[in-house]
């Protein structure tokens, strides 16, 4: 069986949730609550690219805002 996320041949979605983390998610599928859709449908590597291209801080929103106080 062949890994859904994996696959080249599958149109996917970039999701987002309240944290600022990013997902490639199969456009088939259901997004799960607390996800929205920022990006898609597209390839698989048109996904890849926009999450690289958008997510360039890792950590998450409640993260970020504890250790740079609120007024950063």
């Amino acid at each position: 069986m062949t890994n859904v996320f994996e696959s080249e041949s599958t149109r996917y979605l970039v999701v987002v949730n309240s944290e600022g983390q990013y997902s490639l998610w199969p456009e088939f599928v259901d997004v799960p609550a607390g996800w929205d859709v920022v990006f898609g449908p597209s390839g698989r590597q048109g996904c890849l690219d926009r999450i690289a291209a958008t997510w360039v801080d890792m950590r998450p929103v409640s993260l970020v805002s504890a250790m740079d106080g609120p007024d950063a």
